[in-house]
């Protein structure tokens, strides 16, 4: 489809909570016996562990009335061990015996009593998910903790690595609940613990709840005609204060026809061009109004792009100050490198930057790096656009909304944790948060700003706490004032704290919804069969495009993906094809058919999996060597980014890192290596360099990726086409162009989209009368899927083509699921073929796929027996939906089911990079019509 489908999370709290404690579970023998006590052993001394020796773990009891306590052990097996040996205690629970980690005890804190204490939690069952202990890590040189996949028995620490245990509450995959200390914290050799004045508990008030309800029909009754809101006295509308009632109505209800009808009001082009462009429609925007309209058109479902006769997010880039004032030649409404011209206030900085990335924008460093320059020394952030050196004074609405804004931008994590410790202190004991900072009476639109973001950071308690106290304050059926003693609703408070009270934030009702599958992935059987069950050949669907979930059930057959793990680049060799393993994920991800098997494979690659010959992921990459590529490193990290892991730490690597490190200076003299300045080390093809380029865009390292861009766009032809090989001589291919086009999108520069332009349009020409396309195989699968997803970046213009190419395969798919190389050639499916048709023909352009893997559970990864081959005690996945087998032709079949040029050429190239990749499509420049079937 043009627009990622993603399911949402919707069970109920036990059930996610049964989701996510398998990282706190751990992996337990048939004869534990329940409720024992391992007694702590004696630390080594925490001087002992350094960056190279020996691991840290640290064991928050804040929420007891401690602090935090660390061990050492230089030489750790598991987190467990390292837990114990580091002078912990831990006692089990009833029902899942010790492999469930309920209370932890220090013989430092309270002389070594247990927490939570049995008056609190008996242990007999599973805990709440709002209250256990979450397992975290970090690796060497991590500034962030990341939630462990894996349990702390599964889990083998490095040298250097440091766990952390949280009392609390998570949500899956960790995105909240994190530690309130830093990895440097508590690091060997690095930290004392965290600063001690910044609050583990929040004050204790009284349970109340915003009525959400009332605020939202009181701000409805605001509105004139309901659709704006027009001030007492006034004719004309107050734009600001729409947008505002939009934000608040969306938070009550992500469907608010009310909302709805206010935004398609902000969006006729006269308003539009009143607010956000004064000086004429073709002047210079407003961009506060430019940036809150845009947030409006995202929290409606509207397109950013195409809002009131204007592109809000490309004239948001194209007016960011180059310079800081002095610095030259003055230029009209800057003040620093970096500004959103024209804005003046940080609270508009930030909204540009969270619209920017909310819609699918990277936004300029400089204008995201602007932000962190507004941090006061106590950590909170300044309301004006100040210069450097310039008075600072905290405002807690502006702490609450950059923080949202640089959490959301991510890659700055110590900046976003100051601010989380300056919120934390500056919370009042009503628990209300205060318009300045030497005020001591709470202000409604402060607190609302501050539990946006503490909630966002997964510090709930805090939040709760403020929410506590605006639910204290708010007019009976009505708003909120000013502050804690105004007597009358305020708009302009009472949308921020109806926002708090949704227990939602700006950021989060701006992002794009998505709606559950319509036919929800099956569950596996617990145990496969070893031998799957042929499904015989049946007609291909007759409808517009091919069967996916037939096509994905194919690809995560256990008779082709080795232990649910890996494909082979030859039956029985044991030898993995880590390329090709790529394109299947990226093909579940693209589909969402098989989340399972999807994480399977995710985990497998990025905790260290080996194949059959002992190999992995790195071994394929050879990160870390003088023959590392930039196509191998770019579609790894592609695939981390897709699945929302971090490509700076995936596989144990930091991929970003070393794409930046093999981006050629020049061109070398050694065969193959670099052909130019910007060439990434060893791409030999268009299809290497634009996996590079879309891997460091998706990342938001534009900057780094400058050279790269620029390369990539000096290939290309001026018939709109790219070559297929780089450094010799080679033909304007399909597969290559559709890859740049979709590498250029997400670029919002005009000359960029003026490239992608004329690269769909020279797709569309290659069209056979058939609906194929040619490749290197003939009337290609591989070339007609990638066609499908380049011409879906102008998806209204080019339907009946998009449409056509579907229908050819349709025709091309067989009744195992599978699709043949080629139209006409040798019988049988592939596994190549069938990855790249099965993604392509959702129409996704790689740049942007996104998969949510929450609600899957971490998948161990299978021990390596030399064996490639499932056996009885591999762990084997099964197709969700029962159709297994069938007796295509795994990774061979014969011809070229790669890319489209020379086959000498692409030998090491194109043919080990040939990919899916699939994404929310038209980033960039527009927004563009769904053309599948599946989510």
């Amino acid at each position: 489809m043009g627009t990622e489908q993603q399911a949402k999370q919707q069970s109920g709290t036990r059930r996610r909570f049964l989701s996510l404690v398998t990282a706190s579970f751990l992996t337990l023998g048939a004869g534990v016996a329940f409720l024992t006590v391992p007694t702590s052993a004696n630390a080594d001394p925490i001087e002992q562990c350094t960056a190279t020796t020996g691991a840290i773990v640290a064991v928050d009891f804040g929420p007891f009335g401690g602090k935090v306590e660390r061990g050492c052990d230089t030489t750790p097996t598991t987190g467990y061990e390292l837990l114990h040996t580091g002078g912990f205690t831990t006692r089990g629970t009833v029902h899942d015996g010790d492999g469930f980690i309920c209370r932890i005890g220090n013989g430092s804190f309270n002389t070594g009593t247990e927490y939570p204490t049995p008056d609190k939690e008996d242990c007999v069952l599973t805990p709440q998910a709002t209250a256990y202990w979450s397992y975290w890590t970090a690796s060497p040189g991590q500034k962030s903790w990341t939630y462990s996949s894996l349990g702390a028995m599964s889990r083998i620490p490095k040298a250097g690595d440091v766990d952390a245990w949280v009392y609390g509450g998570t949500d899956i995959g960790g995105t909240s609940g994190k530690p309130s200390f830093s990895p440097d914290d508590v690091r060997a050799g690095g930290g004392s613990t965290p600063d001690p004045t910044v609050p583990t508990a929040p004050p204790t008030v009284p349970a109340g709840s915003v009525d959400v309800s009332a605020a939202t029909r009181w701000i409805t009754g605001k509105l004139t005609d309901g659709e704006r809101v027009v001030d007492e006295g006034a004719t004309t509308p107050n734009h600001f204060l729409t947008t505002e009632a939009v934000f608040a109505l969306t938070a009550g209800d992500p469907k608010s026809p009310v909302a709805r009808k206010a935004a398609d009001f902000l969006a006729t082009p006269a308003q539009t061009d009143a607010y956000a462009y004064p000086t004429g429609k073709d002047g210079i925007p407003d961009a506060t109004a430019a940036a809150r309209l845009a947030l409006v058109a995202e929290a409606t479902g509207k397109d950013p792009r195409a809002f009131g006769g204007h592109d809000l997010l490309g004239d948001l880039v194209a007016y960011v100050c180059p310079r800081d004032i002095g610095d030259g030649e003055s230029i009209e409404g800057c003040l620093t490198k970096g500004d959103f011209r024209t804005t003046g206030q940080s609270d508009a900085q930030a909204m540009a930057v969270i619209a920017l990335l909310n819609g699918g924008v990277t936004p300029p460093a400089d204008a995201v790096n602007r932000l962190t320059g507004l941090q006061c020394e106590d950590g909170g952030f300044t309301s004006i656009l100040i210069r450097s050196g310039e008075w600072c004074d905290s405002d807690a609405n502006a702490t609450g909304l950059i923080t949202l804004a640089l959490k959301r931008a991510g890659g700055h994590d110590a900046t976003v944790q100051k601010a989380r410790g300056h919120l934390k202190k500056s919370q009042l004991a009503t628990g209300a948060w205060p318009s300045a900072s030497y005020l001591t009476t709470g202000s409604p639109a402060s607190t609302a700003w501050a539990a946006q973001a503490l909630r966002a950071l997964g510090d709930e308690a805090f939040a709760d706490a403020g929410v506590s106290w605006l639910s204290h304050h708010q007019f009976p059926g009505a708003g909120f004032g000013f502050e804690e003693d105004d007597t009358e609703s305020r708009l302009f408070a009472t949308t921020p704290a109806a926002i708090a009270g949704a227990k939602s934030d700006l950021v989060a009702l701006t992002t794009k919804k998505t709606d559950p599958p319509t036919t929800p992935p099956v569950t596996p059987p617990v145990t496969p069969p070893v031998t799957p069950p042929v499904t015989p050949p049946v007609t291909p669907p007759s409808g517009d495009g091919p069967d996916l979930k037939k096509g994905s059930a194919y690809l995560a057959d256990h008779s082709r993906l080795i232990q649910g793990r890996y494909y082979e680049s030859g039956a029985g060799t044991g030898f993995a094809d880590y390329g090709l393993t790529i394109d299947g994920a990226y093909a579940l991800a693209a589909t969402g058919q098989d989340n399972t098997t999807l994480r399977g494979i995710v985990d497998f690659l990025d905790k260290g999996g080996k194949d059959g010959k002992g190999r992995g992921i790195n071994d394929w990459t050879l990160i870390g060597t003088k023959y590392a590529g930039g196509g191998s490193l770019g579609k790894t990290a592609l695939l981390a980014e897709a699945v929302g892991r971090d490509p700076r730490d995936f596989g144990g690597q930091d991929l970003l890192a070393a794409l930046a490190q093999v981006t050629c200076p020049a061109k070398t003299d050694a065969p193959k290596q670099c052909a130019a300045k910007g060439n990434y080390a060893y791409a030999t093809s268009v299809f290497s360099q634009s996996l590079g380029v879309i891997a460091q865009v998706r990342a938001g390292e534009t900057a780094a990726a400058a050279e790269p861009i620029a390369y990539l766009k000096s290939l290309q032809d001026p018939s709109g086409a790219w070559p297929s090989l780089i450094g010799e001589a080679s033909q304007a291919e399909v597969d290559s162009t559709a890859m740049a086009a979709m590498a250029l999108d997400l670029l919002p520069d005009a000359a960029s989209q003026t490239a992608v332009d004329k690269a769909v349009a020279w797709l569309a020409t290659q069209q056979k009368d058939d609906g194929g396309f040619p490749g290197a195989s003939g009337n290609s699968v591989n070339s007609a899927a990638l066609a499908v997803q380049g011409m879906s970046l102008d998806a209204t213009k080019y339907a009946d083509r998009i449409a056509k190419a579907r229908r050819f395969l349709v025709s091309q798919q067989n009744g195992d699921g599978g699709f043949t190389i080629a139209k006409g050639g040798q019988p049988g499916s592939d596994v190549r073929a069938s990855a790249q048709a099965v993604g392509g023909a959702t129409g996704i352009s790689f740049g942007l796929l996104t998969r949510d893997l929450k609600g899957t559970t971490p998948q161990p990864v299978p021990s390596t027996t030399g064996r490639p081959s499932p056996s009885p005690s591999a762990p084997a996945i099964v197709t969700p939906g029962g159709s297994g087998g069938g007796s295509g032709s795994g990774t061979g079949g014969g011809g070229l089911a790669a890319t489209g040029a020379q086959v000498g050429g692409l030998a090491t190239a194109a043919l080990l990079l040939t990919l899916g990749g699939w994404g929310i499509t038209r980033a960039a420049k527009r927004r563009r019509e769904t053309t599948g079937d599946e989510a």
